[in-house]
């Protein structure tokens, strides 16, 4: 199976470790990326397979982050899972009508990440 690149999104430094040990199984190359604005420069200089955003970050929040994903052309079409502890509804209304593809909440249940890491990255696979 070819190794897909998976960018992930947090402040929180121990929610990094924990989405890395999580998806550290797969064939997955993980980097990471500590805000809003890293991961808009990171991913738009060389696109991921998929990102997983958390919501709440300082300087550019998860939202504004994926509004911008979703205005640059070399990340417009990378499927977004956001990872968030905020489980209002606005919020996932938002997150979705700007463009995500999924949502995962934390604490993360693993068997739904991979699950949903392995459908998103199938599906991005076959269009």
């Amino acid at each position: 199976m070819e190794r897909k690149k998976i960018l992930l999104v947090d402040d929180s430094t121990t929610a990094l470790m924990m989405e890395k040990m999580l998806l550290s199984r797969g064939p997955y190359d993980l980097e990471t990326a500590g805000d809003g604005e890293q991961a808009v420069a990171q991913a738009t200089a060389n696109p991921p397979d998929l990102i997983l955003l958390d919501i709440k970050m300082p300087k550019k929040d998860g939202l504004e982050t994926l509004q911008e994903l979703r205005a640059h052309e070399a990340t417009r079409d990378v499927p977004v899972i956001m990872v968030t502890t905020r489980s209002e509804r606005a919020n996932v209304d938002q997150a979705f009508e700007i463009g995500c593809n999924a949502y995962v909440y934390k604490p993360i249940n693993a068997e739904e990440l991979f699950s949903t890491v392995r459908e998103l990255l199938s599906a991005e696979g076959s269009s």
